[in-house]
């Protein structure tokens, strides 16, 4: 299964606005694709607080009973153009690792 991992720092400042711009266009986007899993974390780091700044990551998978083979490209696409409305408050760049199960 195809999952995807997508990391990014922003600003401490920022961080309420990137909450609820996130979780708005995750849940957009389960809506829209049922068997999408979309989850939200954020690394729970002194130091990163210290220095104003955050360190996020966005999972995505998909239910294996409805879409077995995982996130698809075309679904990566679409998950990457809904997270373009998180630009002006990121630190730097998104960065996207795919894994995929070892075992199913």
């Amino acid at each position: 299964m195809r999952e995807l991992f997508i990391y990014y720092r922003l600003r401490s400042i920022d961080a309420k606005a990137a909450r609820g711009l996130v979780l708005g266009f995750q849940a957009l986007l389960r809506t829209q694709y049922p068997q999408l899993i979309a989850r939200l974390l954020h690394r729970p780091d002194p130091s990163d607080e210290a220095g104003g700044r955050q360190t996020w990551m966005e999972i995505y998978s998909t239910d294996p009973m409805r879409e077995p083979a995982g996130v698809s490209a075309e679904l990566q696409s679409v998950i990457e153009a809904a997270a373009a409305v998180l630009g002006p408050l990121l630190d730097g760049p998104r960065h996207t690792e795919v894994f995929t199960a070892c075992v199913s």
